[in-house]
């Protein structure tokens, strides 16, 4: 740790946020939305999904049952770190948290955010979203220091596997020879061909599909939000679901939506809704395994990724010297530019 620095004195939950009552679902989507080529009428579409799950979002009640689990697993552990909750789209935003975190004396956090895999909305955007609101804060504003994404940690991984087996067993389902569709949010091309987000996203779903003893599986994408001349990942999951079964009866299926951390809308309603809805018509018996939500893996794995930066050396880090399933996250994971980090 730099001379020049103050120690780690605070932890900040990074995440999305989301509505909590009606009223709230459009001005959030608008905040989402704000300067992206999204068309009116599929805001108004998303904007049905939240209002059939009367306007709320799962995402923050989850957050706060995160937050209150970090809290636990910190005061276990022996970490001395006030936790802190902050989000891009919806109370409580960022500079409301920074300024909180200004006023209790806090100088230097470090980060995790709710968004495992490195792309442009899921790591840098947020980064940027952190910049503009220490400027808006002003003086005194905490620095913020990510920690590493967690897309191949293995109690990451092993939280998955176990919530995979869970779900095939729940509809007496042999993973060796059943079908596992692993979905995440799709993204433009235009993104994804600058940033790690399918190869870390190939890279968990082996690990997980191996852990859990998967033999058929597949990569699939959901939640596409751009216009239709934009080419976003591919396949979608009901496309995918429809080819499959068509090319051979599927019977059973189990669904794992490895892109989200915990059960956002669009899992409530792309998987739990639309695809549970085509799987039914087509005969095919489907289980839509857990998130990692607030498992205790899980959340021991953000504590294991606070406590390698907090006792982390400089030197080990700039040789690389990391082990074999480290990635720390670098500067150019997930730029939006022409150049591709090999």
């Amino acid at each position: 740790m730099s001379d020049t620095m103050p120690p780690y004195d605070s932890f900040l939950l990074v995440s999305f946020g989301g509505p909590e009552g009606p009223d709230d679902v459009i001005p959030f989507l608008e905040n989402v939305l704000r300067g992206k080529n999204v068309p009116r009428e599929r805001m108004m579409e998303v904007v049905e999904h939240y209002q059939h799950f009367g306007g709320v979002s799962p995402i923050n009640e989850q957050n706060r049952q995160l937050l209150a689990a970090i809290k636990a697993e910190f005061e276990e552990s022996g970490i001395d770190l006030p936790v802190y909750w902050g989000n891009r789209n919806w109370a409580p935003y960022f500079e409301h948290t920074l300024r909180q975190m200004r006023d209790d004396g806090c100088k230097r956090s470090l980060a995790f955010f709710t968004s495992m895999f490195s792309s442009y909305s899921g790591c840098r955007q947020y980064r940027e979203n952190i910049i503009a609101a220490q400027q808006a804060v002003g003086e005194g504003a905490p620095a913020v220091e990510k920690v590493r994404m967690g897309f191949n940690h293995p109690l990451f991984i092993e939280t998955l596997a176990e919530n995979l087996r869970a779900a095939a067993q729940s509809i007496d389902a042999d993973l060796m020879t059943t079908q596992v569709l692993f979905t995440a949010h799709s993204i433009p091309y235009s993104m994804s061909d600058h940033c790690d987000y399918e190869r870390q996203l190939n890279e968990a779903c082996c690990l997980v599909a191996e852990m859990a003893g998967a033999d058929q599986w597949k990569l699939v994408y959901q939640s596409r939000s751009g216009p239709p001349q934009q080419p976003w990942l591919e396949p979608d999951v009901c496309d995918a679901i429809t080819e499959l079964d068509d090319s051979s009866p599927l019977g059973s299926l189990v669904v794992m939506p490895i892109g989200f951390v915990s059960d956002h809308m669009e899992v409530l309603f792309d998987l739990d809704e639309e695809a549970a809805e085509l799987c039914k018509s087509r005969g095919i018996k489907m289980a839509r395994a857990a998130t990692a939500g607030v498992s205790p893996k899980f959340v021991s794995m953000i504590r294991e990724l606070v406590q390698e930066r907090l006792s982390d050396d400089p030197m080990r880090r700039a040789l690389g010297d990391l082990g074999p399933w480290h990635d720390v996250c670098p500067a150019d994971c997930c730029l939006y530019t022409p150049q591709r980090r090999p």
